[in-house]
């Protein structure tokens, strides 16, 4: 891949985006991961939700810039950084440094997996801690490659994924080749799903994912923020039995 961006970005970039009630989005840069010797772009976004306290809960950290920190702040006094799976954790020293008093959650295993040196993570497990119980359900979802916790936001039916649907949407990839790649994984709008590659590593846990999804499914969600393209704003379960139709 060249060095120019490959997606039209959602604009504004590091800037709080009101999603629902207590909720916001933040849309961070463009990054490239290493698959089969190719850097393949991602587009990034970070989710922030408000608890009764007033506290701040951060999932899947953006970036180490002081002024993005700043914003997040004015909402509140972060005390939860969250890294979802075992791929979403890069920025955790940079916030942990800024917030030094959060509490820095992490899936099983990710400080064994991680390229770089993390701050002590709390486990994330099926139970949510006392944080942010009762406000914010979750489930994990186990593979043998990524292990994923995933959120319920109950006050606004909001589900919370990183990696399990990526919903790239085709007209803001910039090149044909990228393009022909990603509906060749079946992440691309209007019919997002985890890539191909990534189902396949949770074959051996399908079991554990079914149940998982339809814990999803269960709590009837109105809304689904994505980390990775396009959320859906409306018909949550509807998307969640098409995105997940290999496995349910």
């Amino acid at each position: 891949m060249s060095g120019r961006p490959a997606f039209d970005p959602y604009t504004p970039l590091m800037v709080l985006k009101p999603f629902a009630d207590d909720i916001w989005t933040m849309d961070g840069p463009e990054i490239r991961m290493n698959w089969l010797g190719l850097k393949i772009p991602f587009t990034t976004r970070m989710t922030l939700v408000r608890l009764p306290d007033g506290g701040i809960w951060v999932h899947s950290p953006t970036g180490q810039d002081g002024m993005v920190m700043d914003a997040v702040e004015s909402l509140g006094p972060v005390r939860h950084l969250v890294a979802p799976n075992s791929i979403h954790y890069w920025w955790l020293p940079q916030w942990h440094a800024r917030f030094p008093d959060a509490r820095v959650h992490g899936v099983a295993g990710l400080s064994q997996k991680a390229k770089r040196h993390l701050p002590p993570l709390e486990v994330l497990r099926a139970t949510a801690p006392t944080g942010w119980a009762g406000t914010i359900d979750q489930v994990i979802v186990p593979g043998d490659v990524v292990t994923e916790a995933d959120f319920f936001h109950r006050p606004s039916r909001t589900l919370i994924l990183t990696d399990l649907i990526e919903n790239f949407e085709p007209q803001r990839i910039r090149s044909r080749v990228l393009r022909f790649l990603m509906r060749l994984t079946g992440a691309v709008d209007p019919d997002g799903q985890a890539p191909i590659d990534l189902r396949a590593t949770f074959w051996r846990h399908r079991a554990s994912v079914r149940a998982a999804v339809e814990q999803m499914i269960e709590w009837e969600p109105d809304h689904i923020i994505l980390a990775h393209g396009r959320c859906y704003d409306k018909d949550g379960v509807g998307e969640l039995r098409r995105s997940f139709r290999w496995v349910l």
